[in-house]
């Protein structure tokens, strides 16, 4: 069997970076349109379709990449590889507003923390052979745990969970599922995986709190990541993490699901019929999903069953769609931008996370209150962007859409260059 690549996946993959981007980089976070939020608690917005859909796009493309499904040693360490690359990618964007450099500040320190930057980046992206790719990702990993927990003032809170770990981690299991199972173990799996959490976070009492309860901070889950996890979680949570251990059980089948849909569209059947195929699964699931929602409700911090079963539900239903109009109808018109989006994910998610941080590092005079300081990503936004408009959310949109605009040129120069970068 050959390799296929699919268009349409490319396109959602690229819609979805996209939107991340956008959620990811207002103007002011102080003024954001409700969309563009995370839910408080229960509930699910179309910024909370991000992480999911991203799960659920690497789930699809395991067996498109591994068509042949040989499981030998070699195999076994490029999963591995790469799932340890993107780990240590993750963890890296947690600690580059830490790093320090002998008790330089300023514009000096930013320079030795876009150095080291550029070098992690290299190490962990770079075409290296298996050994040395190996030997690099490893020791980095062994340099941030060390870090972390060796009592040095300037790690000894930092965040090691995330959005790329937690993909890193399904990645991982999801191709050994396949490599290593039936389809119908992997449905079995999946199933199990989500009664199983449903079971724990309702039914097991929380240790020091009381009765079992899906409540913030209260939670299982946040029992877990505060024993487990302690003085590295996310700061704004403090005592428990969005991407924590507990919640990344449930998160494995956003990848099995993926898993089932590429396989449905490697099967020797008409495109019509897997088009068809998605559709009804894609459905099935949503409803799923919400009738599990009046009982475990849907909340993407505590990634519940019933959240999992409805965003991979929407997920394959855009999934369904996007095949039908760009390979089944051959439309493509008006897909190049996600396009080139789409095949490039990994620089701008790691770039993404760099920029904004190293532009905060750049003071200057307030032009405004010479008194104040003000920093560069502010200054570009409320000085280049805010003035052209009344409604501070729309100003705060309209800045996120010129970040926006300045990668689609970027990632325009790659497509057109096919330079792709990957881990």
């Amino acid at each position: 069997m050959t390799r296929e690549r699919l268009i349409s996946l490319d396109v959602f993959r690229g819609l979805t970076i996209l939107l991340m981007t956008i959620v990811n980089n207002p103007g002011d976070w102080g003024h954001v349109y409700a969309p563009l939020l995370h839910s408080e608690w229960h509930g699910c917005t179309p910024t909370d379709l991000v992480f999911p859909f991203f799960i659920f796009i690497m789930g699809v493309a395991v067996p498109l990449a591994m068509p042949g499904k040989n499981w030998d040693d070699t195999t076994f360490n490029k999963i591995f590889i790469r799932s340890l690359r993107m780990f240590c990618l993750g963890i890296f964007f947690n600690y580059f507003a830490k790093i320090q450099l002998f008790g330089l500040d300023g514009i000096a320190l930013l320079i030795g923390r876009l150095v080291i930057t550029i070098a992690v980046g290299y190490a962990l992206m770079g075409n290296f052979s298996s050994k040395v790719k190996n030997t690099l990702a490893l020791s980095i990993l062994i340099i941030y745990l060390f870090l972390a927990y060796s009592g040095i003032e300037a790690y000894h809170d930092v965040r090691l969970p995330g959005v790329l770990q937690r993909i890193a981690i399904v990645y991982f299991v999801v191709s050994l599922l396949y490599l290593k199972t039936t389809q119908k173990t992997q449905i079995i799996t999946g199933v199990v995986l989500l009664l199983g959490y449903w079971a724990i976070m309702t039914l097991i009492p929380v240790p020091g709190i009381g009765a079992a309860n899906l409540e913030k901070g209260t939670n299982l889950a946040s029992w877990v990541d505060s024993i487990l996890l302690k003085g590295h979680m996310y700061q704004e949570t403090v005592s428990w993490d969005p991407e924590g251990i507990l919640s990344t059980i449930p998160s494995i089948v956003n990848g099995i699901v993926g898993l089932l849909i590429g396989q449905i569209l490697q099967r020797e059947i008409t495109k019509n019929k897997k088009a068809q195929k998605m559709a009804i699964a894609g459905v099935t699931l949503i409803v799923a999903g919400l009738l599990w929602n009046i009982f475990f409700p849907i909340n993407k911090s505590l990634w519940t069953s019933s959240y999992v079963l409805y965003t991979t539900g929407l997920a394959t239903t855009v999934l369904a769609i996007l095949y039908y109009v760009i390979d089944i109808a051959d439309y493509k018109k008006g897909f190049k931008l996600f396009l080139i989006w789409g095949v490039n994910p990994m620089i701008v998610f790691f770039a993404s996370e760099i920029i904004p941080q190293a532009l905060v590092m750049i003071e200057f005079q307030n032009p405004h209150n010479p008194e104040e300081k003000i920093n560069l990503l502010n200054y570009l936004y409320f000085f280049g962007i805010a003035p052209f408009f009344s409604n501070p959310m729309s100003a705060s949109l309209a800045g996120a859409l010129v970040y926006v605009a300045i990668w689609t040129f970027i990632l325009w120069i790659f497509y057109k260059n096919k330079l792709i970068f990957k881990v």
